[in-house]
């Protein structure tokens, strides 16, 4: 089925190939370049959306070691056309058959095209965006963003957004109100590098990651779109990338905005298939405790004698990892985002009676 949409690899445009050895993620991959894969029990798959970028990644990627033993992993090749109404199809049928797909292409706006694969399985989604911009405007004149047809469609299903490592040079006052008055959440570059941890909990909440590849300095990704000389190293994008793929949650990732014309010794490449490692090396981590059930978490309680109320938090025994769980009637349909991550300085501040602002917003978007 899958081949009706994808193209297969022709293992001669890697030279290399021939090098590579047992442990590498070359020999170990299911890799579609004469005929579909056996997909029974593959757990993530690897699709290019633009040839020539995604095989310059592979390049780099199938010359990385492969420590996943027990982990099925597929290369399904690249997508025969990189429009929205050919891409979508495919990622929601990777996604009904519980396989992640992890994207490689060359334009931010496909992740339009990975949101809205979603839309088929008429559920609440949580989208999380890494970039140095906030790619919305409210100015007509300025023309559509693909984050203005994501978040102003009608019809759609997000039901909150993320937006980790904007700068402020690029992002007006306005639009920044906006997403205030939405209750999305928004970290700065700054706050990110000062308090990474605290990044965590943002990408542990959502069901899909969309990074741009422009929210790294230039110097350390120079075959960007939109080049900037600001923005994060590529060790600390690695962490970000290894904390989605550790959410139980996120059940797909896309990397975009690389243009291979303007890559300097294939650092770019290079840096992306790292991404796309440390997400398969988070992935592997998974402890499989989002809260389903009480099972295997401890439950605290916070009085807050002033206001007569109380907060349960409950903290996982397999990962360490805290949730807070939302002390009000919701909608069958918000029932799985009603415990939201957070952190243990999140418990420390509600133990104070400082209400931490995770719980202020996800107030804001129950009531």
């Amino acid at each position: 089925m899958f081949d009706n949409w994808l193209s297969p690899l022709k293992l001669q445009q890697f030279s290399d190939f021939t090098k590579i050895s047992k442990g590498q993620w070359g020999k170990s991959l299911r890799i579609y370049y004469d005929e579909m894969p056996d997909l029974q029990g593959v757990k993530i798959a690897i699709v290019g959306v633009g040839d020539v970028e995604a095989n310059e990644v592979r390049k780099h990627l199938y010359t990385m070691s492969f420590p996943f033993d027990s982990l099925a992993v597929a290369d399904l090749g690249n997508v025969r056309k990189t429009k929205p109404a050919f891409l979508i199809p495919l990622i929601t049928e990777l996604l009904n058959s519980k396989i992640v797909p992890i994207l490689i292409g060359n334009d931010i706006s496909i992740a339009e095209a990975q949101y809205l694969a979603y839309q088929p399985l008429k559920q609440l989604i949580n989208l999380a965006v890494v970039d140095e911009k906030i790619r919305y405007t409210l100015d007509d004149e300025n023309g559509e963003q693909y984050l203005n047809r994501i978040i102003d469609n009608p019809r759609t299903h997000l039901f909150h957004m993320a937006l980790i490592g904007y700068q402020t040079h690029f992002v007006t006052k306005s639009v920044l109100h906006f997403l205030d008055d939405k209750s999305f959440e928004y970290a700065r570059l700054g706050m990110v590098r000062s308090s990474m941890d605290q990044i965590e909990p943002l990408v542990r909440d959502a069901d899909l990651l969309c990074f741009n590849i422009a929210a790294l300095k230039q110097s350390e990704a120079p075959g960007q779109t939109s080049p900037s000389p600001s923005g994060f190293f590529s060790e600390e994008a690695c962490q970000i990338s290894r904390y989605a793929g550790m959410s139980d949650k996120l059940t797909s990732a896309g990397f975009y905005g690389f243009s291979q014309e303007e890559d300097q010794q294939d650092q770019t490449a290079q840096v992306i298939a790292q991404l796309i490692w440390y997400f398969v090396d988070g992935f592997n981590q998974r402890k499989n405790d989002y809260p389903a059930s009480s099972d295997s978490l401890v439950e605290y309680i916070v009085d807050f004698k002033n206001q007569d109320h109380q907060i349960t938090f409950w903290k996982s025994t397999k990962s360490g990892r805290w949730w807070m769980q939302i002390p009000v009637k919701t909608k069958k349909k918000h029932q799985r985002h009603t415990l939201i991550p957070c952190s243990y300085q999140d418990y420390q501040l509600a133990s104070r009676e400082d209400l931490p602002d995770r719980l202020l917003n996800a107030y804001k978007r129950f009531t």
